[in-house]
């Protein structure tokens, strides 16, 4: 395996660890919120709307990590597979990686819609560069 590869794939084994970390606290705090009697069993048992709505951001961004990661994935294994790992790809998944840490901290802190939003943007353009170098190495070659 090149440094390059190696490079290109840390990111998302980070990323792996930033959706466990987020899925410990989520769950950490809907037991506490269940076991402190803040939050009934009957009342969540079919809708995530009973939850406080500190634990429905963590829920929801739990769920956020697998909305556009799951394209920087794709993106990344095929990459890897057709052995066209770059400097670009690296930083561009270095880059992601960086802003879906960002927009974890935000979502799950503060929740500033307009900074969560530029994070977000700034996210989706990375990953839409990555595709975008990846279509033309593609066509290209």
């Amino acid at each position: 395996m090149t440094l390059l590869t190696k490079l290109l794939l840390l990111p998302l084994c980070l990323h792996v660890l930033l959706i466990t970390i987020v899925g410990l606290r989520t769950v950490t705090a809907r037991v506490k919120s269940v076991l402190s009697g803040e939050t009934r069993l009957k009342a969540i048992a079919t809708s995530n709307s009973a939850w406080p709505d500190r634990i429905k951001k963590l829920g929801n961004n739990f769920d956020n990590q697998f909305d556009t990661p799951l394209l920087w994935y794709g993106a990344c294994a095929l990459i890897v597979a057709l052995h066209i790992e770059d400097w670009v790809f690296v930083s561009l998944s270095w880059a992601f990686l960086a802003s879906r840490i960002i927009h974890s901290l935000v979502h799950t802190g503060s929740n500033n819609l307009p900074l969560r939003m530029r994070v977000y943007l700034f996210g989706f353009a990375m990953l839409f560069a990555m595709w975008a170098w990846f279509t033309w190495r593609l066509v290209s070659a």
